[in-house]
């Protein structure tokens, strides 16, 4: 066998153990120990030869199983040392394991000693916690029949003594006075009267130097002495007098008067004017609020370190506040106010409520711990009697600072809102507002009623006056609408008769229109009346008082305002002379109508029926109240239109009578030509565009659809019945085709589908008149007309000139048309569409406004709620 090839040293350095210490790889440690074979490879001139990679590689081998079976043997040896230690270290932790086991048994047993020493030694703390309890209760009573004794005998001066000790022994003083004062008038032995004068007249003197001592010290500015005093007077007789005199004395009660001449000017001008919008501040009443708030900041600091009970001596504090600054400044602006108007009271009530609000929502950062320490002098467990707790002002603190203010406001606004007090005020308030407001209105209809024998006027009064005594709310009857319907009555229409008999104010057109503005500004004022009704009111009355201003704003606004407009309106149209052309003013009436019944239903449901929601019974009371308002409203404007209709109706049938006997029977045929339509006609055609664009104007959607059809189709009927009463020649028949179509023409632009077939049939019809008579067979039975039973063709017929003539023809004809053909076509058709606008005229001029609810009426309004949808439902 060959010999091993001899290593090189840098080989065999890569070979030692220490080389796989750490990170090993084994691509580095071929490539070190190649790297010297494969330079002397390249620098070699031949092929490649092997052999030197192959010895070298074997030898590494061998090297490398050498040092293998080092470090087996070296780890074989340690494992062996290791298990030995570990045995070792085994025994050795099992000892510790028996040591400590063994200490904690000994300190079980010592703990168990000592928690019995402990329980021992409670028992006896106790005991002589009881022992000590029971001497110094001893001593105590000693001590008290000693100094009644003394004061039996009228001697002071141990108590003197102990009273000049100082602040210990003043404390310790006023718990026996206290004490003493107790047991004196439990005593009843002899010579007890004296020794209870004796007693009340020492405990009077010592509270008048107690108080006489926290008034130099208050004066001194000294606070622990002040809280010493306020200590000892608590212990003494809960201390409610040391309370009294830091109050009374206060810089901010003394010589405080506050004027109302100081007051801005600039508000109380416009506070009477319903237009200008209610106050938000007012100069002093800021003034004295701000005040407060920092005089009570500044105070809660100094009561904290001075008085053992803040919380009594704030409230005390805070209720002479609110009891003389705050009512004697409010007392002072509503009686200002008052002076004024109802309404500028009302402005300012609430004004001073909301800034009080604000003001008491400030303070109540300032609430402060009741806990009262008790003095360490009070030997506490002496007797019950004894130890009775020294005044209510314990239980005063119970009552927190944030309860006492809602309670002082809530009595600061009482006189003002106690019962049916506000509700008046405020109902009275709005009835002398809208008097006011409509008094030239109310003198302008109540001008045009005047005669009457059922004066609209007196039933408006009368249902105010019923609506005022009905006014009932879950069981509470008031008189809100009482007051204002009397106000009404005799503020309004007594006053304004008599200005009328003075002859002052003249009255304008203008004054009796109706207009939406008007009901925009009385609803404004309304809804200022209700935001201070929920301001004011509790929330349990928010609702009936609701109902209630609603009453009185559909008394203004629907039985004041509305209904007389209306009645008005239909008043003047029955008045007027049937001989001059209708007035078509209603309309705008009806309009101004529908836009205030939309404004006023939208305010209902966004403004008042939300407050009514916590009370079921009062929202289906006002669901019910305002539909029947509101239908009372949409009945008086139907009639309206009734009436109006009727009146146009009348005036196109006089402008037809005027027809002439021979207007379609000329006998100048020039002249006749010369006219393009016959003077009927012309006014016809004028008023009937007239009452379009006025229909137009003032109505839309199915209210201008109802009422223009309810003119065409009347118009319709009378030109049916006016083409049977005059004679029509051939050259006549172009007259009346002429007139015929300028009706078609003016119905045309009515836009109503419905009416577009009569007028053409009347058109047709109209054309009867200009066909030959060879020819007028066929044009009955074949055209536009064979659908009509020619039985109803005849009157117009016989109004021919030549029906004479071609009356034998006709009839022949007709028997065969009738026998043949009409039979079937009768079968196929019955009557006949056209022959059945003919039979059903009668019916159709039974229909009227009367049949168009105005919930039509008010589509004209360009919102999306109408008068017919009833709120509620």
């Amino acid at each position: 066998m060959a010999a091993r090839t001899v290593l090189d040293p840098h080989v065999q350095e890569h070979l030692r153990l220490e080389a796989f210490e750490g990170k090993f790889d084994v691509k580095d440690l071929v490539g070190s120990i190649s790297e010297k074979l494969i330079a002397q490879s390249k620098a070699d001139p031949g092929p490649f030869d092997p052999k030197p990679f192959i010895h070298t590689f074997e030898a590494a081998v061998d090297k490398l199983i050498a040092v293998r079976k080092d470090v087996q043997a070296k780890t074989e040896q340690m494992e062996k040392i290791v298990r030995t230690t570990e045995r070792e270290y085994s025994k050795k932790m099992a000892e510790l394991d028996k040591g400590f086991e063994s200490v904690g048994q000994s300190f079980s047993g010592m703990e168990s000693k000592m928690n019995e020493v402990g329980r021992t030694a409670i028992r006896i703390g106790e005991q002589l916690e009881s022992v000590h309890h029971q001497r110094q209760r001893a001593q105590a009573a000693y001590d008290l029949i000693d100094y009644y004794n003394q004061f039996s005998k009228d001697d002071t001066v141990r108590l003197d003594a102990l009273k000049k000790e100082g602040k210990e022994g003043r404390r310790q003083v006023a718990v026996l006075l206290r004490r003493l004062n107790v047991v004196a008038k439990e005593v009843d032995l002899p010579h007890a009267d004296k020794t209870r004068e004796n007693v009340d007249r020492y405990c009077e003197k010592f509270e008048k130097d107690m108080l006489h001592l926290f008034d130099r010290a208050y004066r001194k500015g000294d606070p622990k002495m002040m809280h010493h005093c306020a200590q000892t007077l608590l212990d003494f007789n809960g201390g409610a007098s040391c309370v009294q005199v830091y109050v009374n004395q206060h810089d901010f009660f003394i010589n405080r008067v506050r004027e109302t001449s100081n007051m801005e000017e600039d508000l109380w001008h416009t506070l009477p004017g319903p237009n200008a919008n209610p106050p938000t501040s007012e100069s002093g009443l800021n003034e004295l609020f701000q005040e407060i708030r920092t005089t009570v900041g500044q105070e809660a600091q100094i009561v904290q370190a001075v008085f053992p009970n803040p919380p009594f001596v704030m409230q005390v504090f805070l209720q002479r506040v609110f009891a003389q600054s705050i009512q004697q400044y409010m007392e002072q602006l509503l009686n200002r106010a008052a002076g004024l108007s109802d309404l500028a009271f009302l402005r300012i009530l609430q004004l001073v409520h909301q800034q009080t609000a604000l003001l008491i929502e400030d303070l109540k950062a300032y609430e402060v711990s009741s806990v009262i320490p008790r003095s360490p002098s009070d030997m506490g467990d002496f007797n019950l009697m004894l130890n009775a707790a020294p005044s209510s002002a314990a239980a005063t603190t119970a009552a927190t600072v944030s309860t006492m203010l809602e309670t002082a406001m809530e009595e600061l606004f009482v006189p003002y809102t106690e019962g049916q007090r506000y509700l008046e005020k405020e109902s009275k308030s709005l009835g002398e507002l809208y008097a006011n407001y409509l008094s030239n209105f109310t003198r302008y209809h109540e001008r045009n009623h005047k005669g009457s024998k059922s004066s609209m006027f007196d039933r408006m009064v009368n249902q105010l006056s019923a609506a005022a005594s009905n006014t009932s709310t879950s069981g509470t009857s008031t008189t809100s609408a009482q007051a204002a319907a009397a106000l009404m009555r005799f503020g309004g229409l007594s006053a304004d008769r008599e200005k009328d008999k003075l002859g002052e104010d003249p009255i304008r057109e203008e004054d009796g229109q109706v207009s939406v503005q008007i009901a925009e500004r009385m609803l404004k004022w309304h809804a200022e009346a209700i935001g201070r009704c929920v301001e004011m009111s509790s929330a349990n009355d928010v609702p009936k008082h609701t109902f209630a201003l609603l009453r009185v704003l559909a008394a203004v606004i629907g039985n004041a305002y509305v209904e007389p407009a209306l009645e008005t309106a239909q008043v003047r149209l029955e008045a007027a002379d049937t001989k001059s052309e209708p007035s078509l003013q209603a309309l705008t009436v009806v309009h101004e109508v529908d836009l205030i019944c939309h404004l006023w239903q939208h305010y209902v449901n966004m403004a008042l029926l939300p407050l009514s929601s916590s009370s079921v019974t009062v929202r289906r009371e006002m669901v019910v109240f305002n539909n029947q308002t509101v239908s009372r409203i949409e009945g008086a404007a139907n009639h309206l239109m009734q009436r109006l209709a009727d009146a146009i109706i009348s005036w196109l049938s006089a402008q037809l009578a005027k027809q002439k006997r021979n207007d379609f029977k000329p006998r100048n045929d020039d002249l006749s030509f010369a006219r393009v339509n016959t003077e009927p006609c012309v006014a016809c055609c004028d008023v009937l565009e007239k009452v379009r664009d006025a229909a137009k104007a003032n109505l839309s959607g199915k209210n201008l659809e109802v009422f223009l059809t309810e003119i065409g189709v009347a118009f319709h009927s009378l030109l049916l019945d006016h083409l049977k009463k005059f004679p029509v020649s051939a050259t006549g028949g172009l007259m009346l085709a002429k007139d015929l179509k300028s009706y078609q023409d003016i119905i045309s632009s009515f836009s109503i589908p419905s009416l577009h077939e009569r007028f053409e049939f009347l058109r047709q019809l109209g054309n009867v008149f200009l066909v030959r008579p060879d020819i007028l067979k066929s044009y009955i039975t074949e055209g536009y007309l064979g659908r009509i039973d020619s039985t109803l063709l005849r009157p117009y017929l016989a109004q021919r000139v030549d029906w004479g003539q071609a009356e034998k023809g006709f009839n022949d004809s007709t028997e065969d048309v009738n026998l043949s053909e009409g039979k079937g076509l009768k079968d196929r058709l019955g009557m006949g569409r056209l022959s059945m606008i003919m039979k059903d005229l009668e019916p159709l001029k039974d229909m009227s406004i009367r049949d168009m609810s105005l919930p039509a009426l008010s589509s004209s309004i360009p919102t999306n709620f109408s008068m017919s949808s009833r709120f509620g439902r």
